[in-house]
Parts: structure tokens; sequence; C-alpha cells
């Protein structure tokens, strides 16, 4: 493929399709047209960022559209399995919104279409790669600045918004849990940044302690992964208070046998302005890194993958595995009673 790379989107009831669409964009992919079920909470912010481009009247039109290559989808989680079997199926590779699937079998017949189509299955994790700060961690501990990664820590506090969240979000099935959901972010940085291949879960549990009303919401979960010399621990909650600046205060701490880098994502809590502050601590340095304009590499390499069919952006193998593991998480937190 030589020529510009053309998206559509399927679903835009969460916002995380903003930053997914224009950072295709900013890459240097063109939006085409998109289509969504109703007139879901984001519609307005999302026809004011893309004005120009198109809304079709069904899937089967995005699908149909000429020459696309890409179909992005952040639709109602329990919705997005289906509408990526049906890209694939058309042809299409996928950049779907994370949670990526809400049930084990889903993901089984995801990864028979990717096996049987050689379609593209990917799952933007914003957290990740929408971050700056992950960027410049990234390099640090390619170059060895921590030693041997043993440990990542990752929080993942979100602020609850009632007034703005449609009614699927305190339906479970619809959500798929808060393991499954936020968590599965906090699962692909300890893949990533250990390097480990797969893991098992080691605890998980889930709760409703602020929202009795709801009781399809899950407003706080834990788990913790082992690995082959590695280990992780995950916090995820919706109790972000009104008097943070910004919606969550994420935190992600990387543990190496000769130091350790945290990062404090969105914001830094009585210290400098600003995001993407990254504090590195070794035998030979305590500093605080601000690394708000870092390059956000994975939109540029999925167009790539997409183009000589390669798996730069994201192994195929590690999207199955993160949303493997979430679900196992999910599962065992709710068999073992909230």
């Amino acid at each position: 493929m030589t020529r510009q790379l053309r998206f559509a989107a399927l679903g835009i009831d969460h916002r995380h399709i903003f930053g997914m669409a224009a950072n295709m964009q900013e890459a240097g992919a063109e939006f085409v047209g998109w289509w969504t079920e109703g007139n879901p909470e984001p519609l307005d912010g999302f026809q004011k960022r893309f004005p120009d481009v198109p809304r079709l009247g069904s899937v089967e039109e995005v699908l149909a559209l000429k020459d696309v290559d890409l179909i992005l989808i952040s639709a109602i989680p329990r919705d997005r399995a289906a509408l990526a079997i049906a890209a694939m199926e058309a042809g299409k590779d996928v950049m779907v919104d994370k949670p990526a699937c809400t049930k084990l079998e889903q993901l089984d017949a995801i990864r028979e279409t990717v096996t049987r189509t050689g379609r593209i299955w990917s799952i933007d994790f914003s957290e990740r790669f929408e971050v700056p700060a992950v960027t410049r961690a990234a390099h640090l501990v390619r170059e060895g600045a921590i030693g041997k990664v043993v440990q990542t820590v990752g929080l993942g506090p979100h602020r609850l918004n009632r007034a703005t969240r449609p009614g699927w979000f305190f339906e479970r099935a619809a959500y798929g849990g808060i393991l499954t959901d936020i968590a599965s972010h906090q699962i692909d940085q300890f893949l990533f940044f250990t390097g480990a291949r797969d893991a098992e879960i080691a605890m998980a549990s889930v709760g409703n302690y602020a929202n009795p009303d709801d009781p399809g919401l899950q407003d706080f979960g834990e788990l913790a992964l082992r690995g082959d010399g590695v280990h992780g621990y995950v916090r995820v909650d919706w109790y972000t208070p009104d008097g943070l600046p910004t919606w969550g205060d994420g935190r992600l701490t990387i543990l190496g046998t000769e130091g350790y880098i945290e990062l404090r994502k969105y914001v830094d809590v009585g210290g400098a302005e600003g995001t993407d502050h990254v504090i590195l601590v070794n035998g030979e340095t305590c500093e605080k890194i601000a690394c708000p304009d870092e390059e956000l590499p994975y939109f540029a390499a999925l167009i790539r993958d997409i183009r000589d069919r390669t798996e730069t952006a994201m192994p195929q193998e590690h999207a199955f595995t993160v949303m493997r593991l979430a679900l196992t998480a999910q599962a065992m937190a709710e068999e073992r009673g909230q």
C-alpha cells in the first residue's frame, strides 16, 4: 500500500474515540466516515472535533466505504467484539478502545477471526499509547537505567462524573466489570515494561463501596500478577474527588534491580505544574523529568503495520493476552464474592 491510509469509525459511545481518531490523523491517516447508534453523550464534542467527516446510516455503509483500511471502534464495550469481527470479515484491520471485549467467549471468537482473516486487531490502551511520559519511561527502561524490571505498580483512579454517564455505564454486562475495563490498562503496562509474555492472576477482588444505589457498578478493584521472575499490582477505582484538577491521578511505578521510575501521568499533586512527569532514581541520579512533548509512536507504527503486515505497534498475541488476563481476573474476583 503506497497511498494514504484511510480509516472510519464504528461507535463513539466513549470519549476515547477523540484521541483515537485525532492521533490517527496526526500520524497522516485520512478520516472518511463514521457511524454510531443513536445520540451518545460524546456526539456533540465529536462533531465539533471532526466537523467535515460524514456520519453514515449503518454499519454496512461504513464497511462498504472504498479503500478504507482501518476501523476504529469505541462503541458500548459489550458490542465491540461483534463490530470488530464484522470489520475484519469485511477485510478491514481494527483499532478498538479498551476494553476490547467483555467475555472470554468473545475473545475466542476474535482470535478465530484474526487467524482466519489475517487482519490486525489492535487495542488503543490510551494510558500507554497516548501518554508522552510512557514514551520516556520506555526509553529509560530499554537503556538499562533501572536494571532488570521486576515489578510494576499501576494505579488507575478515575472520576465518576455521574451527570455525564449513560445508563450502560452502570450495567455490569455492558461495561464488563472494573477489572476488565480499567485494569486492562495496567495489565498492558505490566506486560510491556516487564517483558513478560504471560502471567497468572495471583489475587483479584472488586467492590462497590460508595455507590449502593447502583448495584451494577463496581467502584473499586485490585489484582496481583505473577510471571517468570516478575510481579505486578493494580488498583483501580471511581473515587477521584472533585478537588483534583483532572479526572484521575494515574501513576505507574516501575521497580528495577538498580533503581525505579515513577510516572505521574496527568497531575503532580503538590509538585510541578502540567502533565507527564517521570521520576528516575538509580545509582547516579534522583531527578524529575518533565516530558510532555515526547512522541506517541503507536499510531504511526500501526499505519506501517497495516502497510507492511508487521506487528511493531502491538504484537497480536499481546492484545489477546492482556484481555485474557483482565477477563480472568474479573471472573476470579466475582467468583470469590465482592
